[in-house]
Order: structure tokens, then C-alpha cells, then sequence
């Protein structure tokens, strides 16, 4: 998402933007932040008015000062960027309504439809509502009933009404269906926008114009010249004070039908026949529909679930998870997960995507590595480096955006020595970057009407579909040991063991 007023995007249109969950931490961490970025962009309309609705018993200058000193904390965190505005956010301030209400009670809705009309009337925001769920995910279904009693999901006059829904979507594919039947009973999925901030990063977004774009690497994106590829979602936080969340989540949950396949999906994608939210979303959506994982006589050779004990990080002694609060202190939850995935399509026939996700890893780290098949040996033969270092195409969702190739090339002088070479871009040495949540392009896009980078219903049942065979063996077999690994590390030895049965090893997470 650009930052400057010179980008050549163009301010949303008016509307009024309701945020369920007001009071929460993704509001304050996540949503308003990215809105004080959109302001600072000049992408937001004049004709704005942002509804925060929660059950706190707060007036509309308590919940402004609130996250007035968090936004301003994100605003300063670039040490080179400009620092935080006090124009930007009084340019929100004004536009901030805080809605006392009850998620269940069909008479805040009435109150509310109430309150937006007298917003669409005063200040000229169209009647077009934007509903944003920042709650927990047991209230993603009733919400929307909520709204559709009340008709503030019914489009007439022109006017649109969108809903934003947070991740997790479902718990399994069972829950993912029947809250895609729930919601969409009461509005089309035109009107849902399943939200992942994954897909806000902007190396995501530049995978489909990199590929596509560049004769250089599209030809080279098979199982002709691919030899296997690598994705890794690493964290160094633990569980935090989630603790009682994980226990009934875990990593695979967490983050493999989502974040993790979002990244499968963008990676192994067919060609769109445009750039349409449509065309793109399909694409993906068949890709995910054609991922295999496992069968049940091979489970525990293809998905490895670990979880952290205790280490050091950063030169600090962390407990394991066991030993974290609201944990069992003989949890089977697991913090980390590996999985062998094959996609049985044309492209990518007989190559493995190796996909990993951990708390409590070496580094933070989110990349998509790609490593290319040898050369033939022949030429080489019978010299020190007849397996020369593979090459590998690189590209760093976070931290430190950006791209790089790893390859062979002559050291200089006069005996035959090849040394590698790496070639890197970074997004912050080419365009500068400021502080972003990731939610910037996507809620810009909801407003815009933009439902590209978004999650379809098939989608979204297509990656649970593919790791549900795992909770069943998993819910079955609760007694199965785990992985265990240290805190600090690069993950449980029975990981490494998954790729080097094919010959293979995990990059070092750094």
C-alpha cells in the first residue's frame, strides 16, 4: 500500500464503518492504525465516519484517547519515517463515534441502524456501511444475523453494505461450512470479506505480477525445473497470554488453512485470464482443491506436530509451553507443525511443498524459498565441485520485504572455484517503506469494493478440507508423543527427518 498522496490511487468513496469488538486488541493493535495510515495517504474520504461498537461502558473521547497513544507508538516505530501526525489523527478523531451495544440483543441494532442514519444525514456518508468483525469467532454468525434482522445488510438505492470477518473461519471443515451456510443465508458472497492480513504484505501481493510478469521466471515455474519448495512461518513469541485459545487451537488451526495456504496458493497458482477478484480467487481456490497431504497409513511420516519447551531467545531464559498460564501441564496442543504437501495438477506434479509454522522458533521469519533442479553433472564431473550449491529464488514476506536469488559464479583468478552469490532486493532500499499493519491495501480494497485479496467460501473449505484428515488422526491418537524442541531452535528433529527422506533439508531459519 503506497503512502504518499502521489501513488495515482484514488480516495475511497463516503461510508460509515462500524467496528464490532471497538474495546479489543485488534482494533487498537491493527484496525486504527492502518486507518491513521490510509489517512496519512489521503485515501480515505472526506465523508467518513467510523462507529466503534463494544459493550464497555465508555464515552466516544475515552475510547478516542485510548488508541490515540498506541497509534502514535506504530507511527513512530520507523526510526527513519516521518513521525506521528496530530493532523492525521484529528482528521480521524472527528470522524470516531464509540456505540455502547450488545452483540446479542437485536435492540442495539435498532439503535445503531438508528445512529447511522442520523450519520448518513449529518455527515454525508452515502448510506454505504462497512461491518467489521473484531470479535471472537463464535459471534462472526450472529453478528450477521443481528444486522440482517435490523435490514442493515439490505442494498437498495445504490447503496452497498459490506462485511468484514475475521480469521479463524471455522475451527474445522464441519464449522467452516456451517458458518458459510449461517452467513450467507442472510447476505451474498459478494458481500463478505473474509480478511487475512497474510495477503496485506506486499511481497504476497507482488507474487502474481512477479511471476506473470516477467518472462525471466514464468517460464521457469514447474515441475521441470523445480525441485521442491519451501515455506516457513516462524515466530519467536510464545502463546503469550493466549494460553486458554491455544490449548483448544494449536498451530495447525491456527495457521495453515489460512495464513500458510494463502501463501501455497499464491505460490503455485495458475495464470488468471485477468486480474479480477473472480478470475484470481478461482485460481486459487483450484490449486488448494488440488493439494493432497496424506493418506492415514502415512500421517505420521507427512505431518509432524511439535511444541516448545524451554530455551533462550534473545538471551533470555523462556518457560515452555507447558509452564505457560491457562496451559495443562500435560498439553498435547501443539506450537509448531510440519507438513509434506503434494498438488496433483499438470504444473506441479511429483514436487513437494514443504510447509512449516512455530511459536518460540530461532527468528522471526516468513519466506517461500524455491530451489531449482541441478544441472546435469556431466560438465562437472571429476572436479571438486561436481554438485556445485543449488539455486534458490527467495521471497521474504517478513521481516526485511523483498526478494533474493542464490546461485553459482567463478571466483576470480586462475584455478576453476565457483563461490555463491546471492542477489538481494529489498522493498525498503528501493521504495521506502513506513510502518504498516498489513491491513492497509485490504481495508482500502473493502472500501473500494476490491475482493481480490480476499478469502471465497470454497477457498477457505478447500484448505480445511486438506488438513482435516490430520485432526482426525490427531483427535484420535491424543496419546501420540509429540515433537518436542526447544525454545530458541529450529524446530523438532522429527521435521528435519520429513525432508530428508526425500533427500532434502530445512534452510536455517536466521
Amino acid at each position: 500500500m503506497p503512502h504518499d498522496k502521489d501513488s495515482g490511487a484514488k480516495p475511497a468513496g463516503p461510508c460509515a464503518m462500524v467496528i464490532f469488538g471497538a474495546g479489543g486488541d485488534l482494533t487498537k493493535r491493527l484496525v486504527i492504525p492502518a486507518l491513521y495510515n490510509l489517512t496519512c495517504a489521503h485515501l480515505l474520504p472526506q465523508e467518513l465516519a467510523i462507529v466503534g461498537f463494544d459493550r464497555i461502558d465508555q464515552t466516544t473521547e475515552q475510547w478516542t484517547s485510548s488508541l490515540a497513544k498506541m497509534t502514535e507508538e506504530f507511527a513512530n516505530a520507523g526510526s527513519n519515517q516521518a513521525k506521528f501526525s496530530k493532523d492525521a489523527w484529528q482528521f480521524l478523531a472527528e470522524r470516531m463515534t464509540y456505540f455502547k451495544g450488545d452483540l446479542t440483543d437485536d435492540n442495539s441494532y435498532e439503535s445503531l441502524k438508528r445512529e447511522l442514519a442520523e450519520i448518513d444525514r449529518t455527515r454525508n456518508t452515502g448510506g454505504n456501511y462497512l461491518f467489521y468483525l473484531a470479535v471472537a469467532e463464535r459471534f462472526f454468525g450472529t453478528v450477521v444475523e443481528h444486522l440482517g434482522h435490523s435490514c442493515l445488510t439490505c442494498e437498495t438505492d445504490g447503496f452497498w453494505r459490506r462485511v468484514v470477518v475475521e480469521k479463524p473461519f471455522g475451527h474445522d471443515l464441519q464449522s467452516a461450512q456451517d458458518l458459510d451456510k449461517q452467513i450467507l443465508k442472510v447476505i451474498d458472497e459478494r458481500q463478505v470479506y473474509r480478511i487475512d492480513h497474510f495477503l496485506g504484505k506486499e511481497t504476497v501481493q507482488n507474487i502474481m505480477l512477479f511471476r506473470f510478469a516477467n518472462g525471466l521466471f514464468e517460464p521457469l515455474w514447474n515441475r521441470d525445473r523445480i525441485d521442491h519448495v519451501q515455506i516457513t512461518v516462524a515466530e519467536t513469541v510464545g502463546v503469550e497470554k493466549r494460553g486458554s485459545f491455544y490449548e483448544k487451537t494449536g498451530a495447525l488451526r491456527d495457521m495453515v488453512p489460512n495464513h500458510v495456504f494463502q501463501l501455497v496458493a499464491m505460490t503455485a497458482m495458475e495464470a488468471p485470464n485477468s486480474f479480477s477478484a473472480d478470475a484470481i480467487r478461482s485460481e486459487k481456490a483450484k490449486v488448494i482443491e488440488a493439494v493432497r497431504l496424506c493418506n492415514p497409513c502415512d500421517m505420521t511420516c507427512n505431518a509432524v506436530r511439535g511444541q516448545y519447551t524451554a530455551g533462550v531467545i534473545d538471551g533470555e531464559n523462556v518457560p515452555g509451553y507447558r509452564q505457560e498460564a491457562d496451559v495443562a501441564p500435560d498439553s498435547v496442543a501443539e506450537t509448531y507443525v510440519a507438513l509434506k504437501l503434494m498438488i496433483d495438477n499438470w504444473r506441479w506434479s511429483g514436487v513437494p511443498f514443504y510447509v512449516r509454522t512455530g511459536k518460540r522458533m530461532a527468528h522471526r521469519k516468513t519466506q517461500i524459498a524455491i530451489r531449482f533442479k541441478q544441472v546435469p553433472a556431466a560438465l562437472l564431473r571429476n572436479t571438486e565441485f561436481e554438485k556445485p550449491a543449488p539455486n534458490w529464488l527467495l521471497l521474504r514476506i517478513q521481516p526485511d520485504e523483498g526478494m533474493a536469488l542464490e546461485f553459482g559464479a567463478k571466483i576470480p583468478g586462475p584455478s576453476m572455484r565457483i563461490g555463491d552469490v546471492r542477489m538481494d532486493f529489498k522493498y525498503h532500499d528501493y521504495f521506502g517503506t513506513a510502518p504498516a499493519t498489513g491491513y492497509e491495501t485490504l481495508l482500502y480494497d473493502v472500501m473500494m469494493g476490491d475482493a481480490t485479496l480476499f478469502q471465497r467460501a470454497d477457498n477457505i473449505e478447500a484448505g480445511w478440507s486438506v488438513v482435516q484428515p490430520v485432526l482426525d488422526d490427531w483427535a484420535k491418537n491424543v496419546g501420540k508423543a509429540l515433537a518436542f524442541y526447544s525454545a530458541g531452535s529450529q524446530g523438532p528433529a522429527e521435521a528435519d527427518e520429513l525432508l530428508a527422506r526425500d533427500g532434502h533439508s530445512w534452510r536455517v531459519i536466521s
